[in-house]
């Protein structure tokens, strides 16, 4: 991991911008999201419903729909700017170079055609000539890479369980190796232990082959145990990006540390302490800091000013008002 920070970056993405335009108005649903990403490295994406980490990730895959636009920005995987590429580039470079497991298992795989078409469906559309005997032979390997049985290529998505469709996602990822691989609440209607399984799996394909993957959801716990570093988003932008243990030690934001101690622990069985009042509509965001009609240490400048992105000491990133003195 220390020796993987000297290098350049595998995913650069540079001020993102995605604008939905709506009969209500405009809604800016990401603002100027910057970050990077080496080979072999976890980033978790967290933050409240609503707080911008689907449209990252479907931005990143240009996979924004309309009325939804993507309005600037760059996003360059081993040097390739994503958001240049011809449509049908994109197509091609999709799997390849930046792979999606989408967010519900359930209904991401076509319920009438058997996992081994899908799997051979992802590899011809993207030129993959081999014979058909290396081509199943790559699919049932991909298979047994994720832990399962390879009787699997044969069988419909409803004779699966939750956790294997969302392994066989998991395996049409990996099919092409890509460099980046972005898991959009993968564990989300698993129960805890199948939970583990799957992000062990995520964790096993990640270092076979040294891809970068982007994990998003809600559970910080879960984040703690699994990813190297946590971004965390709030009405479109990044307010914090640090190291786990950082950010688990010392937050920086008061909103990473509102939702740090909303999570249960054993000093306060029975006491469950959440985070005051809803994060603002898109449409309609606070002036200045959009957080800070809920922040605890609000100030007369968050009212009015929008607090701009900084980078302190140990490469942490920190949008907020609390930091303007530091250099």
């Amino acid at each position: 991991m220390a020796d993987a920070l000297h290098k350049s970056p595998i995913l650069t993405v540079s001020n993102l911008e995605v604008t939905y335009y709506t009969d209500a108005g405009r809604a800016k649903a990401l603002d100027d999201v910057s970050f990077t990403l080496n080979a072999g490295e976890k980033l978790g994406m967290v933050g409240e419903s609503g707080s911008g980490k689907s449209t990252l990730a479907l931005a990143m895959m240009r996979m924004i729909k309309p009325p939804g636009r993507i309005e600037a920005g760059h996003v360059f995987v081993g040097g390739t700017d994503l958001m240049a590429l011809s449509d049908e580039d994109m197509r091609q470079a999709r799997l390849s170079k930046i792979a999606y497991i989408p967010q519900g298992a359930m209904n991401s795989l076509n319920p009438v055609i058997r996992i081994g078409a899908q799997l051979v469906d992802a590899l011809r559309s993207h030129g993959i000539r081999d014979s058909r005997a290396q081509i199943e032979e790559r699919c049932i390997n991909a298979l047994k890479s994720v832990d399962l049985d390879p009787a699997v290529f044969r069988m419909y998505p409803h004779e699966l369980s939750g956790g294997m469709k969302q392994r066989v996602c998991i395996a049409i990822g990996i099919l092409l190796q890509p460099q980046v691989i972005i898991a959009d609440e993968p564990t989300s209607a698993l129960d805890v232990v199948t939970q583990r399984q799957v992000m062990e799996t995520i964790d096993r394909v990640k270092n076979q082959i040294n891809a970068a993957v982007i994990l998003i959801g809600h559970d910080m716990g879960l984040m703690a145990q699994f990813v190297d570093r946590v971004a965390v988003m709030y009405s479109g932008r990044l307010v914090e990006v640090s190291t786990v243990r950082e950010m688990f030690t010392n937050p920086l934001h008061p909103y990473t540390a509102a939702l740090i101690s909303s999570l249960p622990n054993l000093q306060n069985k029975g006491v469950f302490q959440g985070i005051p009042g809803l994060a603002p509509s898109l449409l309609r965001l606070p002036s200045g800091c959009a957080f800070h009609p809920r922040c605890t240490k609000m100030m007369e400048v968050c009212q009015s000013t929008r607090p701009l992105t900084r980078t302190l000491e140990s490469n942490r990133l920190v949008t907020c008002h609390l930091y303007d003195a530091v250099v």
